[in-house]
């Protein structure tokens, strides 16, 4: 007895759906409207958002030793009563497999004065969140070493993570060399 092939359209769907990876879950921290007035409570903020040429995201590479540089920042002048209070900047990188979207908050020299984490997708990892690592990068500014392993401490279990958040945050200061520092 010859088959219809009518039964291949009712196991087909249930094989893809048996094989095809779940979709990963992202956890909600924080807005950025949150990480704004977390990171300068009180301040007005004013959209910078700049597209970044061809010519400045190779400086900008280069000058951090990362490879990827977006074409658009995303990005805000923090004024307080006296003036600028400082930048803040939304970034992304990606873990392991899911992007990390995450935020840092800079001095008007452009000292990091805080990162917070908005959004994580990964399944683990998620110790990145951890508020003693993230003080790691308190401090640094363009020209600090900001190497993992060096003077940012790994974490075991979340190392792609954690190097792609330090590489970010090397990247995010290069940004803020080549395009706000005379601001």
């Amino acid at each position: 007895m010859r088959s219809t092939g009518a039964n291949w359209f009712t196991i087909l769907p249930a094989a893809v759906v048996a094989v095809a990876p779940s979709a990963a879950h992202a956890t909600v921290y924080m807005s950025v409207e949150q990480a704004q007035q977390a990171m300068f409570p009180g301040a007005k903020f004013i959209d910078r958002s700049t597209a970044i040429t061809d010519p400045q995201r190779k400086i900008i590479a280069r000058a951090s030793a990362t490879g990827d540089v977006p074409r658009t920042q995303r990005l805000w002048e923090a004024r307080n009563g006296s003036g600028r209070a400082g930048w803040l900047i939304l970034d992304r990188v990606i873990g392991k497999h899911e992007f990390i979207t995450y935020a840092i908050a800079l001095t008007p020299d452009g000292t990091v004065k805080r990162v917070e984490i908005l959004e994580y997708r990964e399944t683990y990892g998620g110790e990145v969140r951890n508020a003693r690592w993230r003080q790691q990068f308190v401090g640094k500014h363009f020209g600090s070493q900001l190497k993992l392993g060096g003077d940012i401490q790994n974490i075991s279990g979340a190392t792609l993570s954690s190097r792609h958040i330090t590489d970010g945050v090397r990247r995010v200061l290069a940004t803020y060399q080549l395009l706000l520092r005379n601001e």
